[in-house]
């Protein structure tokens, strides 16, 4: 290992010259070594990405309930806003979805998560007779 008292003079030479490398060549010996570049911005959401961001956080507020202590009535009431985020979800499908497989998987989610939270609902709140 090189004595620091050797480095000094050296260190004290490379200063005094000023810059010796630019920013775009000083970026590209850091690239080299390994050095981790400055993140680039984040893109815009697309319309897609930023509905099924605004349909997975109203889901996921919607599921924070208050429980009663009742384990088969705070399940229904939680799974009900998370079959609705799952309708949400399906919904941006097929407004800006392409795919045949998918499109159609999302209008049987709409379907399917329709009837179980219509099932949920009678068991939060029974029909009265």
């Amino acid at each position: 290992m090189p004595r620091l008292s050797l480095l000094l003079p050296a260190l004290a030479a490379l200063l005094a010259a000023g810059p010796i490398l630019t920013a775009p060549a000083l970026a590209q010996h850091a690239h080299q070594h390994g050095a981790a570049a400055a993140p680039a911005p984040a893109p815009a959401d697309s319309p897609a990405t930023a509905a099924l961001k605004a349909a997975n956080a109203k889901m996921h507020k919607d599921m924070d309930i208050p429980y009663s202590g009742d384990p088969d009535k705070d399940f229904a009431r939680a799974m009900i806003p998370h079959h609705q985020g799952a309708i949400d979800m399906a919904r941006v499908q097929l407004q800006y979805g392409k795919d045949p497989v998918l499109r159609r998987l999302a209008e049987e989610i709409i379907q399917e998560q329709g009837r179980e939270i219509a099932l949920l609902r009678t068991m939060v709140d029974p029909p009265r007779r």
